[in-house]
């Protein structure tokens, strides 16, 4: 309820507090693919138009992240992803059912009301591009579940808790090297789906920029022509994972059992068991009991 009551008064935007609090926090950038998360936004509110009265699992959908000053992409993605919650949040026939929001400023004070609220966090990056980072661990701990790729320290998440206790998708590694070698065309996935042509050409066409047609029409070009992280490639299991994710919201039950499964899995990622081992192995270092001196009682 915190972070309702917070989006509400920062964005004006009614939030269902029973809605699946949906979250993406990160850098902006094409290979974190905020972009695909932007996709199966379009999908979802376009379902929902085409079927009002169907029982949709409701969604409240954050995307947060500050893009480099000189990443003109990056800014773009920002902006796209606040001209689609314009669009969708002031839709009447999608209501309480999607809401979209971009989180500006993302920063500490702002991840201490998000990350508890979570309910899913993604963590979608193409296989093969991430390092590691650590918000993925603090979403895990916080009881959050995860729909992600096999990438960066995801593979460690799953280990723990399970993969089948985490929303995995789409390519692993040797998928992407497999598909770099064949060659990737990504007119192939937009003319055989007819959700993803669908989507795309409302962002060019104009849908969701109408003072501006053309607005996003370098960011459909890059996706159809210039896509090193491959996001059509990833498109179709993205949108069956969410369909699974929705499913399972459903269930209260078997959902708490994934999260205390991933909260309990969440061990190893504890600074204590760093830092111990960090000392055991690189140090050389074991753990004492003795009661360190006092500063005073030094003597140099």
């Amino acid at each position: 309820m915190k972070l309702a009551v917070h989006l509400e008064d920062h964005y004006k935007v009614k939030i269902n507090p029973n809605s699946m609090f949906d979250i993406q926090v990160k850098r902006i950038h094409e290979y974190k693919r905020q972009l695909l998360n932007c996709l199966h936004i379009i999908t979802y509110y376009n379902r929902i138009k085409k079927e009002p009265n169907r029982q949709w699992t409701p969604r409240t959908i954050m995307i947060g992240g500050k893009a480099a000053p000189g990443y003109h992409t990056a800014k773009m993605i920002i902006r796209l992803i606040t001209a689609i919650g314009e669009v969708v949040n002031n839709d009447p026939v999608v209501g309480d059912r999607l809401k979209v929001i971009f989180l500006e400023n993302y920063r500490v004070t702002l991840a201490e009301k998000v990350i508890p609220a979570a309910d899913l966090s993604e963590q979608i990056s193409t296989a093969g591009t991430e390092a590691s980072g650590t918000g993925n661990m603090k979403f895990m701990l916080n009881g959050a579940l995860t729909i992600g790729t096999m990438d960066g320290a995801n593979v460690e998440m799953a280990e723990e808790a399970g993969e089948g206790n985490l929303f995995i998708f789409g390519m692993r590694v040797d998928d992407v090297e497999a598909l770099d070698k064949k060659g990737y065309h990504a007119e192939e996935y937009y003319n055989r789906l007819p959700e993803l042509k669908q989507a795309i050409d409302q962002i060019s066409g104009g849908f969701f920029s109408p003072k501006q047609p053309d607005l996003f029409k370098e960011i459909v070009n890059m996706l159809m022509h210039h896509d090193r992280f491959k996001v059509f490639a990833d498109y179709e299991a993205y949108i069956k994972c969410q369909e699974d994710v929705n499913a399972l919201y459903k269930n209260p039950k078997e959902w708490t059992k994934k999260v205390i499964y991933n909260i309990a899995g969440c061990g190893k990622f504890s600074s204590d068991r760093t830092i111990a081992q960090y000392a055991r192995e690189i140090w050389g270092m074991e753990p004492t009991l003795e009661k360190l001196p006092s500063p005073d009682d030094i003597k140099v």
